[in-house]
């Protein structure tokens, strides 16, 4: 006898006869459901935003002359003479040497990091863990001013070693140099995503090798290791493509030893430059852009088959712990160096010069401590509303995109719509372009808008929340889409079977699975966009400017005590902000 469930005409959904599971049948708009309206609105929001950019950059590179010139001609000359006359086939090989050491080194970082801490019975291992993201809270440029008040020619520490030694074994003003603190900025980045993926997955496959006699050593290099290529490969990817658009780091340790990678070229070849040339900037733009969608590509053919990496269904358990014995004391160890030598003592330089008169390796700074550099910070508007300013960018942003993020990963890897992976190609993108090029672009694209729509942007705060936010889209979307696919697609199958249609299975199903991910995303994107400053060079004005701006402005003056204040006030609000948004989202911050 088969029995039939009567059709309610008052629910919001039709439930499907036998002949119909998997495909309910919702209201619709116009002959469209609401899944295929909301996912071809995702596409076509991040198509519009990461287009917004790009093109006018890829038309100013074909032209012979800057776009807001009458009567421009189509031309290749560009090309042919940024490897001709602008030097760059050097900037391209000190870029991939830059680049392909420092996702090296912060991989190295990270990687060992992140499974000690989540699958080893660590001494202090939710401290250890808390301290690892002690880098990410400030930027490359204030890291690399603590570094140099260290470890630079007439630092602190090197002033130590050469009287100890006769001379200093390292030299910070190098390729090598540059991609070390680089590599300390941005470890945390991939150490978030490799221990957001060992705490959602469960201790089957642990279980079972531990059947089979092997050891902890062994599981956590067959088993645990292997488990983590989607974190590594997504981190890697985000780290190379933020190590190639850089300035801070490059600008502070290069310029002064003559090494120009492709940040510095076009800082130098476009700010810095009297007269300068778009044609040859846009030319180098797009081959950049060029290189990071080889990377996304070849990205995504690595994780082809995601099926390989999925550990979290219908049925799990928690992750398991295991006991290295005295390995576990080389591990605290090896932690304690790098956070110690590579952010605690930076950060605590930096913050002794904000308070320090003068500064150096000769005298005690506490004979010259005062609050004068402070003072700059809070008695011009200017300098006070860029705090400001920073701030609500930062957080109207990190809810804007850790949404659109989550909507573009479930578009991109849990939907049937056609195109679902230029969704990715479109999310990740934007990290290809750099700050500057960011910058500009929106500038051209306003420039050449309706006027009500330049009108609204121009000069505001929002264009700096879309053009900031554009920048972050990558980090959110590469820190919750290693979760998602660890995430069996038979809990969508069963959502599907009881009625549910795309969206609704995310809103009842996965969107609980991936609450952790959500939070980390909107943690990880405030403290990006607060830190970001390259497209405000363009876009901002007096009154928009940034912590970042503001910061290079009193660089250029020659004011490094109060850029010291202003980057441990920026620290005291990132620091601030993460300790609130980690009490209140307690319980859903695994990533965070």
């Amino acid at each position: 006898m088969t029995l039939t469930t009567p059709r309610d005409e008052t629910s919001p959904f039709v439930r499907p006869t036998p002949g119909e599971l998997g495909s309910p049948r919702y209201r619709k708009f116009r002959n469209l459901g609401r899944d295929t309206l909301i996912q071809y609105g995702v596409l076509a929001i991040l198509a519009l935003f990461v287009l917004a950019p790009v093109v006018p950059t890829i038309y100013q590179s074909v032209m012979d002359r800057p776009l807001y010139e009458a009567g421009g001609l189509f031309s290749l000359d560009n090309y042919s003479r940024l490897f001709t006359e602008a030097g760059f086939g050097d900037v391209i090989l000190n870029t991939v040497l830059f680049a392909g050491l420092t996702v090296l080194l912060a991989q190295l970082f990270a990687v060992p990091m992140a499974i000690v801490v989540t699958r080893t019975k660590l001494p202090l291992g939710r401290l250890i863990a808390g301290s690892m993201k002690w880098p990410f809270y400030i930027s490359s440029l204030l890291l690399g001013f603590g570094w140099i008040i260290l470890y630079g020619p007439g630092g602190f520490v090197s002033v130590q070693a050469r009287e100890l030694l006769g001379f200093v074994p390292w030299n910070l003003y190098s390729i090598p140099g540059m991609a070390l603190t680089e590599a300390v900025a941005l470890a945390p980045i991939a150490f978030t995503f490799c221990v957001g993926a060992l705490n959602q997955s469960d201790n089957s496959l642990e279980s079972a090798a531990q059947v089979c006699g092997a050891g902890p050593v062994r599981i956590l290099w067959s088993v645990v290791i292997p488990m983590l290529r989607p974190p590594i490969v997504y981190s890697s990817v985000l780290i190379i493509s933020m190590s190639i658009e850089t300035l801070s780091v490059p600008l502070l340790f290069g310029m002064p030893a003559d090494i120009s990678v492709f940040s510095t070229f076009l800082y130098t070849n476009g700010l810095q430059s009297i007269d300068p040339d778009y044609g040859v900037l846009g030319a180098a733009s797009v081959l950049i852009l060029l290189v990071t969608v080889g990377l996304v590509a070849m990205q995504s053919k690595m994780l082809k088959n995601s099926q390989r990496f999925v550990s979290v269904r219908g049925k799990a358990t928690r992750p398991r712990t295991f006991d290295l014995g005295w390995i576990k004391w080389i591990s605290v160890a090896f932690i304690a160096v790098y956070l110690l030598i590579g952010a605690l003592l930076p950060l605590s330089a930096l913050i002794f010069r904000s308070f320090a008169l003068v500064l150096t390796p000769l005298k005690s700074p506490f004979s010259t401590m005062t609050f004068e550099n402070y003072r700059p910070i809070f008695s011009y508007t200017s300098y006070y509303m860029s705090i400001v300013n920073s701030i609500v960018i930062a957080l109207v942003g990190a809810v804007v995109i850790s949404v659109l993020a989550i909507l573009a990963v479930l578009v991109a890897r849990r939907s049937k719509m056609k195109g679902n992976k230029l969704v990715e190609y479109l999310a990740l993108a934007p990290q290809a372009m750099p700050g500057l090029i960011v910058g500009i672009g929106f500038f051209w694209a306003l420039a050449y808008s309706p006027g009500w729509l330049s009108g609204l942007l121009s000069g505001t705060i929002w264009i700096l929340v879309i053009a900031f936010g554009l920048r972050a889209l990558p980090t959110a979307y590469g820190n919750i889409s290693p979760l998602l696919m660890q995430i069996g697609e038979e809990l969508d199958n069963a959502a599907r079977v009881t009625g549910a249609d795309w969206f609704r299975t995310f809103t009842r199903v996965l969107g609980k699975l991936i609450l952790p991910a959500f939070a980390g995303a909107f943690i990880l994107v405030f403290v990006t966009m607060i830190k970001e400053y390259s497209p405000a060079v363009f876009l901002a004005n007096s009154q928009t400017n940034v912590i970042g701006t503001t910061a290079l402005q009193l660089w250029a003056e020659g004011n490094a005590g109060s850029v010291a204040a202003l980057a441990t006030v920026q620290i005291v609000i990132t620091v601030a902000f993460v300790s609130i948004a980690t009490r209140l989202l307690k319980g859903h911050t695994s990533n965070a």
